[in-house]
């Protein structure tokens, strides 16, 4: 587990990895983000996945001396098993883990993620919303991950769909058509809805970062056209494969773009 080093009372963001990476290989990944505007009015914690695993190959090239890596969630027949809701409660036992021991002062107030990890960001979005509808109170938020903690946006950086059930108990009921369970491969997925009406969409704000060329920019379309609310949900594309942008003007782009959620949020104001 890794952090920023900005003022502690800046609202907080929590940053997770993709898959086969750790938090100080993404912390450098997201270099660009960690100085000027952004990092003057966030900060930035980021999390280690819970289950070890070799370095994407991507990863590998050039930060290979940097490990362990990790994954938050099963993607081939080689990762091990573990059962549906012992997956989801290592998954956000890992985030509170992180979240604990930050020394950080301000809010959480949003949840950013890079390819598996903005899967999990987009799920937690999900977890909260469920929590809400069981509680009968929007501001709710997610007490497993702690009392105060309510994500008001998410930074969706080439996520894919579906989403992902991360309820550990079951007490918010059995996983509902079109998420999947935590311990399921997530290139397997066939289940898909025909639109973004339904339990399995989120409406809470979201920014989603996608590379034009991208491999698996289908995937990533599907989230934000039928996992996310056409009014909460916005897009900022960018001329890049499956990596985090790094050139000034995508930086700019998606630098802007979250300090408009922050501000329609009530999370920041000029």
């Amino acid at each position: 587990m890794a952090s920023t080093n900005p003022p502690l009372h800046l609202a907080r963001i929590l940053c997770l990895h993709g898959g086969g990476v750790n938090a100080t290989v993404f912390r450098l990944q997201c270099r660009r983000f960690l100085t000027g505007t952004f990092a003057s009015h966030f900060r930035l914690v980021f999390v280690d996945a819970p289950f070890p695993c070799p370095a994407h190959p991507a990863i590998e090239r050039v930060y290979g001396d940097y490990g362990p890596f990790y994954r938050w969630l099963r993607w081939q027949d080689h990762h091990e098993e573990v059962d549906a809701s012992e997956a989801a409660g290592m998954i956000l036992s890992q985030c509170k883990t992180a979240m604990d021991s930050d020394p950080g002062t301000g809010d959480w107030v949003g949840v950013l993620g890079f390819s598996q990890g903005a899967k999990i960001a987009a799920s937690l979005l999900w977890l909260q919303e469920r929590v809400a509808e069981k509680e009968d109170d929007l501001s709710a938020g997610l007490p497993v991950l702690g009392p105060d903690v309510h994500f008001r946006f998410g930074v969706i950086m080439a996520g894919s769909a579906p989403l992902v059930n991360l309820d550990p108990t079951g007490e918010l009921g059995s996983t509902p058509r079109h998420i999947a369970a935590a311990d399921s491969l997530s290139m397997s997925f066939a289940d898909w809805p025909g639109s973004n009406e339904g339990e399995h969409a989120i409406k809470t704000p979201t920014l989603h970062v996608h590379g034009l060329q991208d491999p698996g920019l289908d995937r990533h379309n599907k989230l934000i056209s039928l996992y996310c609310k056409e009014e909460t949900a916005r897009l900022v594309e960018w001329d890049g494969d499956h990596r985090i942008p790094i050139k000034t003007p995508d930086v700019d782009m998606v630098v802007s773009g979250v300090l408009e959620l922050a501000r329609e949020t009530g999370c920041w104001q000029d």
